[in-house]
């Protein structure tokens, strides 16, 4: 039997940015903290010049929402409650009915953004269940459209993710705006 090797160097980054010396807080906390700035009107708590460079897209009074650096697909989202809980049980109700009405509403605003097709939406609970960052819970939000390519990770050495963070993260903000 010959084995064959299925490479995703793409991912170097994620994986080693887990073995790297990591903050003593997760990125989804100190996202959340950053510094309050009178002219970030539209941002419940934080800076709006941090949250660009974050790719923090939506803040809501009890959770948040980040471009995931490391993609699947384009637009994929992280949607996490404000406070770090790593689990479903752990969420108040509060928390819990805000964190799905956020979902909601990037689902509308990717819908307006990017014209997706359909969606994943889930969440990794554990390692074992591939969760990079298992201590703070959030739901993954994954664009699909027919015929896209995100499985070329699978069977080659490519992904591809048609647009850039930066150009992603302004026509969500742009279409959050727009309501």
């Amino acid at each position: 039997m010959s084995y064959q090797h299925l490479w995703a160097p793409w991912r170097l980054a994620y994986i080693k940015s887990a073995k790297d010396d990591q903050p003593a807080r997760c990125f989804l906390c100190r996202y959340r903290d950053g510094a309050l700035d009178a002219s970030a009107a539209s941002h419940p708590s934080g800076n709006a010049a941090a949250d660009a460079a974050n790719f923090v897209v939506h803040r809501s009074r009890l959770s948040l929402v980040v471009l995931n650096r490391f993609p699947y697909n384009n637009g994929h989202l992280l949607v996490a409650p404000a406070a770090h809980k790593a689990t479903f049980a752990e969420l108040t109700d509060d928390e819990l009915l805000d964190c799905q009405q956020v979902i909601t509403r990037m689902v509308a605003a990717l819908q307006k953004a990017i014209s997706p097709e359909g969606f994943n939406i889930g969440a990794n609970l554990g390692k074992v269940a591939g969760a990079g960052l298992p201590d703070h819970l959030h739901w993954h939000i994954v664009p699909r459209w027919s015929g896209d390519t995100n499985f070329m990770s699978v069977i080659d050495d490519v992904t591809v993710i048609p647009q850039s963070l930066q150009a992603l993260y302004e026509l969500l903000t742009t279409a959050l705006e727009e309501g």
